[in-house]
């Protein structure tokens, strides 16, 4: 038999889950560098920084405070974690791959900065 949770049990969630992704942001952010050589800068950015549940991060600082760790020591590796799904999305939407020309409702990285950024981001 499944219990129903108490509302304050998903409001806690809820605080916990928007205080985690905003640090994650902050995170990913500060170390998705703007500037790099020839604009790969901005396509990485694009590619990373515009959008997405940050879910596998949320699981991985779950997973941490779960085991008695701290968030803060475990935010390099959730984000790596993000950087590296970012990494296979942008891979699978070549035109070698999926060809996909939109994600999240916007063009994709090869569409937007060409195939050779996209390699590269």
């Amino acid at each position: 038999m499944t219990q129903a949770l108490a509302p304050q049990a998903i409001s806690s969630f809820a605080a916990w889950r928007e205080a985690q992704q905003a640090a994650v942001e902050r995170a990913l952010s500060s170390w998705v560098p703007a500037q790099a050589p020839a604009g790969l800068g901005e396509a990485m950015r694009y590619a990373v920084l515009d959008g997405g549940k940050r879910l596998r991060p949320l699981l991985a600082l779950a997973t941490c405070e779960a085991v008695g760790g701290h968030t803060a020591a475990a935010m390099r590796a959730a984000c790596a974690v993000e950087l590296i799904h970012a990494y296979s999305l942008v891979h699978d939407d070549m035109p070698c791959m999926d060809d996909d020309v939109l994600r999240r409702g916007k063009p994709t990285v090869h569409v937007q900065f060409g195939e050779a950024q996209a390699l590269l981001a």
